[in-house]
């Protein structure tokens, strides 16, 4: 027989400043090599325990059914999707983006007679077209993104929650990218059923998605004629398991939770407002560094989202080159656009562990570095002295 040894696995030292995953805290990577245990020990009982007070805090709710779904921010969405809409149900989405667009595709798939609304990419929706739509379609669900992942574009949710519940509608939101980095108000706002992801403003390593629903959405989730098209992501059936009964549904993934646990445990010691603030701060440092390289913003002043920055692409300038130099010397990930952005935008991610001075500076002079290899005029040190006279004039 053949000998196949393969090296350790030894991945390399990113600074990940896409539009996620995020760096991850060392207590977090720590917490991914804790013993594991047994789904039902009473120890990770306890782990879940904590986890679901720290996930109301983040999310800034009381809600009963607050947990961790074992799957990506897209099994949130896919969560709240099926368990709120049976077939012949009608839902509303809005797409101003690629995850407006998933969100239709998904709600489609689980026999909802689908209508969508658009707004180009980089927008985000006036309550009025909402109103409209949401008079004229009569839906059991409206979905939302509240930070669009491609675009970098910030939806102001409160007025909209007015006008879908004076409908007698649901509202579904995805805040993947926003939880952790800029406010998420689920009872504040009203929002009945809200998934997220663990890789963005929490940096956690991807492959948990939380979730929340509000006691109506619950009501109609427990209203249900037929049975969750999904077994796995049945919250009649998953609640249970996170609940006090205990009853096992399947095998969570033990040390993803420790994961979470100890990212929110981070979150929650740094204080959510303090966290907001960091994030809010580091992007108007690389804002105003963007901008004194003479580049610019491909998202309107006012709903730009702190954490993910969409830059337009100079004429001339290669996208992927920049972003394959960007990686392989400086070891930096930026994204490319999506959608009708690609090739046009730069998707620039302060999220989490990730949004920091450090960061900001050295994507600056890295930035200025590509741009000026492939002939773009840009005023020698400009980006970095621009963020440091921010920081300067902001401690």
């Amino acid at each position: 027989m053949p000998e196949h040894n393969l090296p350790s696995l030894n991945p390399p030292k990113r600074i990940l400043m896409g539009p996620g995953p995020s760096d991850t805290h060392p207590r977090v990577l720590a917490a991914l090599g804790a013993p594991t245990v047994g789904h039902l020990d009473p120890y990770f009982l306890q782990v879940m325990n904590e986890t679901q007070v720290m996930l109301r805090q983040v999310f800034r709710t009381q809600n009963a059914l607050t947990l961790a779904v074992s799957g990506t921010g897209s099994a949130g969405m896919e969560t709240c999707v099926v368990n709120l809409i049976e077939p012949g149900d009608k839902m509303l989405v809005c797409v101003n983006g690629v995850f407006g667009g998933r969100m239709a595709d998904v709600a489609g798939r689980a026999g909802a007679q689908v209508t969508t609304i658009e707004r180009p990419f980089g927008e985000v929706f006036p309550t009025e077209q909402v109103a409209e739509a949401v008079n004229r379609v009569k839906p059991k669900v409206v979905g939302i993104i509240h930070a669009e992942t491609s675009t970098g574009a910030l939806q102001p949710l409160p007025e909209i929650s007015k006008v879908v519940h004076a409908a007698g509608a649901l509202l579904l939101a995805d805040t993947v990218t926003s939880l952790g980095g800029t406010p998420v108000e689920v009872d504040g706002w009203q929002l009945d059923a809200v998934y997220s992801g663990t890789q963005k403003c929490l940096s956690c390593p991807p492959g948990l998605a939380p979730v929340t629903f509000s006691p109506r959405a619950v009501a109609a989730i427990d209203a249900r004629k037929s049975k969750v098209a999904s077994w796995y992501l049945d919250m009649t059936m998953v609640r249970n398991y996170w609940g006090q009964d205990r009853a096992y549904h399947h095998t969570a993934p033990i040390n993803m939770n420790y994961a979470l646990r100890e990212a929110l445990a981070v979150a929650v010691e740094e204080g959510l407002e303090a966290r907001f603030a960091r994030h809010t701060r580091n992007h108007l440092a690389l804002k105003a560094g963007i901008m004194a390289l003479g580049l610019k913003y491909a998202v309107a002043e006012g709903i730009q989202t702190p954490m993910l920055n969409a830059v337009v692409i100079p004429g001339g300038v290669d996208d992927l080159k920049v972003r394959q130099q960007l990686l392989n010397e400086f070891g930096i990930e930026i994204g490319g656009g999506l959608g009708p952005m690609k090739g046009k935008t730069w998707r620039i991610g302060l999220m989490g562990e990730t949004s920091n001075p450090r960061n900001v500076l050295l994507l600056l002079a890295a930035l200025e570095r590509c741009l000026g290899d492939q002939g773009a005029k840009c005023p020698a040190g400009a980006g970095v002295a621009a963020a440091n006279e921010f920081y300067r004039r902001n401690a």
